[in-house]
């Protein structure tokens, strides 16, 4: 039975047996609900900062599909272990996910939502770059849910969904569109109320009636209103979400100007004295949107990047069912040890192993190398390579979510999410400057109003147009997100923020030799047995390859990869690794070692050229040598004479002999060489020389040199991307061109001097504009020419490192 009050939700009839039973505080007053349901529902509203929604609802059926209600329970959703599978990377309790978050305008809104998270209990990392749009964090997912992170952000104003390329893309097609719009009735108004204006205040029409100049007021306040209430609405936004969590970003001052014009000007025509500025507002708005729609596009561009690469993955792949029948399905439902059948021209939907076929596979938009590379059964295959020429069959070895291509994206967006220390204290100085600049003009318009009050109300409007530090809060992100998407383009993966800031101090550089300065493409020349065991030479070296290979299979070490054979493989009732030395192992009672003199308590002896010797011995007694060769990788000598132009000093750490070492890198720009080094003798060498205050970058190929990486200030990892995901570098080179090095390097230098030079424009305009604005010598119309025009400056020095 019904009580006559209904459900404050959803309008259903609360029975009098629930009366008082169910209700929610909606201000201003307690409401009553019909069950738990709406009730739940109503304390979810509320407690997300939506009360708002029930005073716009024009519909109270249950059935209607109400929008926030639905906003809260999609957010809910991402709560699912299944959905976040796609776009969540956890590792032990730890959750990251990257989010696209619309609505940023400025460093001061990034800075907003970090403020927001920094004392929530669960909350391990946070960073928003709001150059890319992009909010990286990290998570324990038993005390705080990604639903109530994602709702936290909403009722911040801002929007945020786990990042995908092409929503992500979406998106900034939505906001230029948007711009696009606003600017387009900017512009056309601009030009309506000039003509206006040129009627109003040129002395061709000094005898104009009374009548008619106030009509052309009446006119231009109402061509001006849509502006101010369309076109500049996205300054009003972001200045009240800073209002209303106590920030002060630059749009703060921008409003101000824009309401305070708008409302003096409105005062005189209605009263018909005074001077309007309706043309200048109009111009004011039309320069500010076409800065930050110009800004959106180089964004955009920015961006660009990890949406191309993860457009490289395609939709669909073939796979051979259990029945052998082929089956077309998504790529993300491809597992592990699944078979897919790539044809010639085809994109290789997955990583794997080819265990059909042999093809070349061109994999440049990995390495940005453009030649083809031959591979057969047993290679790796990378998603998002071409398939070049014939079918091949490949198995799969790690999911959509793991594979290369992913984990590129991850880290890029790491990368650009996370902030050197030049770009905190850009954002610190941005933000304290705008406090500076409302009580400047505070103090300017008191002086002005004693001094010369006509004049008071536009000379603080010049004063908050003419220094608005949008040059300075952009001048560091731009330059950082154009340089990280540059190196990646070319193959060089930053994991670390500190990495651009770090190379540019660096007092020296420590180099690997295997597979970091030669290929660690390793190839087996010759084998020499014992002469004391040469009964059968043939049948004798056959049978000491088989042991080697068996023993080499359990290594790590490039070196491992030239041992080859067709035999089937000796089972070992036991093997060990010994790091960086090489493989012991024991078959019945005989204790087999191979690896390096040293290793093997045998005499060094120099090979005639640049192989490398391993040797293999039974019972401590010498068996055979081994001799390899790896060539050099390409552009190691023009790198080396860059770095050692550039003043650094060079050092080689190396496992090998000196004879050897020196044969290899004879003419090389290397200062200091030490051989025979053990992975613990590298680390010490690395420890010793940051104890004594030099910052170290150590170049290696982030297999055996894990710990040695670790410990420099700044690493480079050399690879072909199958370790990427385990590597301990702070950056990865994908490519097997050495120019990465330098290019690197050299990246850095010029990115850091793009940065001071944007530190020293913004700094220097707003330190020159400033008291000319005071002093009354900047008319509003030139203060918003020359702000728009200082931070389009920064974009395009800025935008220098895309090329």
């Amino acid at each position: 039975m019904s009580n006559g009050t209904n459900c404050y939700h959803c309008g259903e009839s609360v029975l009098a047996t629930d009366t008082n039973k169910f209700k929610v505080y909606i201000a201003p007053e307690e409401r009553e609900m019909c069950c738990p349901g709406c009730q739940s529902v109503a304390e979810m509203i509320v407690a997300s900062g939506l009360s708002s929604y029930y005073e716009h609802r024009t519909d109270l059926s249950p059935t209607a599909k109400q929008l926030v209600p639905d906003e809260l329970l999609r957010l809910e959703i991402y709560d699912d272990n299944e959905i976040q599978d796609e776009f969540v990377y956890q590792d032990g309790d730890i959750k990251e996910i990257t989010l696209t978050v619309e609505g940023l305008s400025c460093a001061a809104c990034a800075w907003l939502i970090e403020r927001s998270f920094r004392n929530t209990q669960g909350i391990q990392f946070i960073n928003v770059n709001a150059t890319s749009n992009r909010i990286a964090i990290k998570w324990v997912d038993e005390q705080i849910k990604l639903s109530d992170i994602l709702k936290r952000i909403n009722n911040l104003g801002y929007t945020a969904s786990p990042f995908q390329a092409d929503q992500h893309e979406l998106m900034y097609n939505k906001q230029l569109k948007s711009y696009f719009r606003r600017l387009g009735l900017a512009g056309l108004a601009t030009m309506q109320v000039m003509m206006f204006a040129v009627a109003l205040y040129s002395t061709w029409f000094g005898d104009m009636e009374d009548m008619y100049r106030q009509l052309f007021r009446w006119v231009s306040l109402i061509v001006a209103t849509p502006v101010l209430l369309y076109s500049a609405q996205p300054f009003y936004s972001n200045a009240l979400r800073n209002l209303r969590t106590r920030t002060l970003g630059m749009d703060v001052p921008v409003s101000i100007a824009l309401l305070g014009a708008y409302i003096a000007s409105a005062y005189a025509t209605m009263t018909g004295t005074g001077e309007v500025y309706f043309e200048s507002i109009s111009m004011f708005t039309f320069f500010l949107l076409f800065g930050r729609y110009l800004e959106l596009r180089a964004r955009k561009k920015t961006s660009e990047l990890s949406a191309n690469m993860a457009k490289l993955i395609p939709n669909m792949a073939l796979r051979i069912n259990e029945d052998e029948n082929e089956q077309l399905v998504p790529t993300k439902q491809l597992k592990i040890n699944d078979y897919v059948i790539v044809k010639s021209g085809e994109v290789i939907p997955c990583d794997g192993i080819i265990i059909k076929g042999e093809s070349s596979v061109d994999e440049s938009m990995l390495t940005g190398e453009f030649l083809p590379i031959v591979k057969s059964v047993e290679s790796d295959v990378y998603t998002g390579s071409l398939n070049v020429e014939q079918t091949i069959t490949v198995c799969v070895t790690k999911t959509h979510k793991h594979n290369l291509i992913s984990e590129i994206i991850r880290l890029q967006n790491t990368a650009q999410s996370s902030k050197p220390q030049i770009s905190i204290l850009a954002d610190q100085i941005s933000r304290y400057f705008v406090l500076a600049l409302l009580i400047i003009s505070a103090g300017t318009y008191l002086f002005w109003l004693g001094y010369d009050p006509d004049k008071a109300f536009w000379i603080t409007l010049s004063v908050l147009v003419a220094t608005c530090p949008c040059a300075l809060s952009l001048a560091t992100p731009t330059a950082l997100t154009c340089a990280t998407s540059n190196l990646s383009r070319q193959g060089i993966l930053i994991r670390k923020e500190h990495v651009l800031e770090s190379l540019t101090k660096v007092d020296e550089i420590a180099f690997d030799k295997t597979g970091t300065l030669t290929k660690g493409a390793f190839t087996l020349t010759k084998i020499k047995s014992n002469a004391t065991l040469q009964s059968n030479t043939e049948l004798q070296q056959s049978e000491l390859l088989r042991i080697a290979t068996s023993l080499e299979q359990h290594s790590t070490h490039p070196i491992a990869s030239a041992f080859k054979t067709d035999e089937e493989k000796i089972k070992f009732d036991k093997t060990e690794n010994h790091i960086g030395l090489g493989i012991s192992g024991i078959l019945g009672k005989d204790n087999y070692k191979i690896g390096s003199a040293k290793f093997t308590q045998q005499a060094s002896l120099d090979s005639d050229g640049k192989d490398i010797l391993v040797y293999l011995t039974k019972n401590d007694q010498l068996v055979a040598r081994f001799y390899i060769q790896d060539e050099m990788r390409e552009n190691v000598a023009t790198t080396l004479d860059y770095i050692a132009e550039s003043g650094l000093y060079v050092t080689l750490l190396t496992g090998d002999s000196k004879h050897h070492t020196d044969k290899v890198t004879e003419g090389l720009a290397i200062t200091n060489k030490k051989t025979s080094q053990s992975p613990e003798s590298k680390l010490a060498y690395i420890n010793a020389q940051q104890a004594d205050g030099k910052l170290m970058l150590m170049v290696g190929d982030g297999v055996n040199d894990a710990p040695v990486l670790s410990a420099a200030t700044v690493s480079i990892a050399m690879g072909e991307g199958s370790d990427l995901a385990k590597n301990s570098a702070d950056v990865v080179l994908l490519s097997t061109d050495f120019i990465g090095v330098k290019y690197m390097l050299a990246t850095a230098t010029k990115t850091y001097k793009i940065i001071k030079q944007n530190l020293m424009w913004a700094l220097g305009y707003n330190s020159l504009i400033l008291p000319l604005a005071i002093s009354g010598s900047v008319p509003p119309y030139i203060a918003v020419i020359g702000m728009s025009l200082s931070s389009l400056l920064v974009i395009g020095n800025s935008l220098r490192l895309l090329k």
